[in-house]
């Protein structure tokens, strides 16, 4: 047999290892998930689904939804629908005020980022069922993101994890009455123009995909320079002057798509990842960096490729961050578009956000956080909390 044909039937036989090897494994992950929620508890409470009608099967999710509960016997349901004039935020605190013991977000990233504004310190616990395009932090939470009914019987049984939430605040905007919460990451500079212009349609037809395409676009946009100061978890300051880079990013989350970008980020440490991103050289820098992400997904550590030349990635933890800008930039939080800023300050609330996961902390802890404040007087609703003058749920998350 011809050399060439042997090497053709070798490469064919591992990649159907390879396949086989990754198919049984996610059936193996979907079996022993069934198996630990056939265990779990129904939680016979009152639930409200916040529900984002952008998503093409926004309708189809609902008769869903209403089909599982009744299945369920779980009476106490109702579902609020995000508008241009009310974002999930505003939902989560309709729905507290009429009683929600749970109210469960039925969409994207960007959906459930402004629910679990509302409901964070409340010890109120948030469901997700997400139906976006990333789902990033679902993902992270490791709430199937293919399986509905997987998705519902997490967020209506017993089983949560008490997560931190950051907030990016608009320092030069004297209207801002809160902070913007984010569940995965927030930033400014390259991060925040990629976001912004990536493709709406092309985002449909290929998912997150879409942003490397906005990347390449973007990738010689100017460099933005200010001044930074990190405050550390034991209260102390550091302070740089002058710092240039392209982009600067906080997590909550590292884990994306194929990719880690934070490898030491922990949802529910009480501390921000801090990302500062720089490279030079053109392409070269750009490859360079690359390589270093490419490295630390690998290696799991928070460091940079030993090959790295024009690239540099400092990751620096802490409980705040404030930046002074020389001009204006981009922000973007969990994906979600906010105005051009020159002053902003990243903040986090430990474990203020009650999730229902499948993996539970303990015999549940977030439950007995929902429980100490189910006695308490319903959360009024607040102002929306709105992205560039539109709300969150007009994201294309």
């Amino acid at each position: 047999m011809p050399m060439p044909v042997i090497v053709l039937l070798v490469i064919i036989a591992v990649v159907a290892v390879c396949a086989a090897a990754f198919f049984g494994y996610r059936a193996y992950k979907h079996r022993t998930l069934a198996e630990k929620l056939d265990k779990r508890d129904d939680d016979q409470v009152h639930y409200a689904f916040i529900v984002n009608p952008s998503k093409p099967q926004a309708e189809q999710r609902k008769q869903h939804i209403k089909e599982f509960c009744e299945a369920k016997h779980l009476t106490q349901i109702e579902f609020i629908e995000t508008q241009l004039d009310k974002d999930g935020r505003a939902c989560a605190f309709e729905a507290l005020d009429h009683g929600a013991d749970v109210v469960v977000a039925v969409g994207g990233d960007g959906t459930v980022r402004t629910v679990a504004s509302a409901l964070s310190g409340t010890g109120h616990a948030l469901g997700i069922v997400p139906i976006g395009t990333g789902n990033l932090f679902a993902r992270n939470m490791g709430i199937p993101v293919d399986d509905i009914d997987a998705a519902l019987t997490v967020a209506t049984s017993h089983g949560s994890r008490l997560v931190d939430v950051g907030r990016l605040t608009l320092l030069d905007d004297e209207t801002t009455d809160h902070g913007h919460a984010f569940l995965i990451i927030a930033g400014i500079g390259f991060d925040a123009l990629m976001i912004d212009d990536t493709d709406p349609e092309l985002k449909k037809n290929i998912s997150w995909l879409a942003y490397f395409v906005s990347g390449v676009k973007n990738l010689f946009a100017p460099k933005y320079k200010g001044n930074v100061t990190i405050t550390s978890a034991d209260g102390s300051t550091h302070s740089t002057r002058g710092l240039t880079f392209r982009t600067f990013m906080a997590g909550n989350c590292g884990q994306i798509p194929m990719f880690s970008l934070m490898p030491e980020a922990s949802y529910d440490d009480g501390i921000l990842d801090y990302e500062i991103i720089d490279t030079s050289g053109g392409l070269i820098g750009w490859a360079n960096l690359f390589g270093d992400v490419l490295h630390q997904t690998i290696t799991g550590k928070a460091q940079q490729s030993p090959l790295s030349t024009n690239s540099t990635v400092d990751q620096v933890q802490g409980v705040s961050a404030e930046i002074t800008l020389e001009r204006p930039v981009l922000a973007q939080v969990d994906g979600d578009m906010l105005p051009e800023t020159k002053h902003i300050r990243f903040s986090v609330e430990r474990q203020a956000l009650c999730v229902r996961v499948p993996e539970a902390a303990s015999e549940d802890t977030g439950i007995l956080a929902l429980n100490a404040n189910m006695s308490a007087t319903p959360t009024k609703p607040q102002p929306t909390e709105q992205a560039s003058g539109q709300p969150a749920e007009q994201s294309n998350d």
